[in-house]
C-alpha cells in the first residue's frame, strides 16, 4: 500500500469515526431528554424545565454535526495558502 493511499485510508477512517461518534451522541441526546420529558410529565407537567437542557445539548449536538458533515477537510492547498501567508508576513510584503 503506497504512502497516499495510507492517508486516505487514515483520514476516511477518521471520518468514519466521527460520524459514530456522532450516532452516538445523538442517540444519547434523544434518550436522555424522553427521560427528562417523561419525568416532567409524570411529576405535574407545570413549568417546561426540560427546554433548558434541551437547548443546551441542543446547541451542542448542531455544532457537532456541523463539524461532522458539513466542515471541509484542510486540504494541502489550504497548507501552501497558509506557509504563503506566514512568509509574506515575515517578509513584510
Amino acid at each position: 500500500m503506497s504512502s497516499t493511499e495510507t492517508d486516505v485510508r487514515t483520514e476516511a477512517r477518521k471520518r468514519l469515526q466521527k460520524q459514530r461518534d456522532f450516532t452516538a451522541h445523538l442517540v444519547a441526546y434523544v434518550v436522555v431528554n424522553a427521560m427528562l420529558i417523561g419525568i416532567w410529565a409524570v411529576t405535574g407537567a407545570g413549568y417546561f424545565w426540560p427546554i433548558w437542557v434541551l437547548l443546551g445539548w441542543g446547541v451542542g449536538l448542531v455544532l457537532n454535526a456541523w463539524d461532522v458533515y458539513f466542515r471541509r477537510p484542510i486540504t494541502e492547498a489550504d497548507v501552501d495558502r497558509a506557509v504563503a501567508r506566514d512568509r509574506e508576513r515575515e517578509t513584510g510584503t
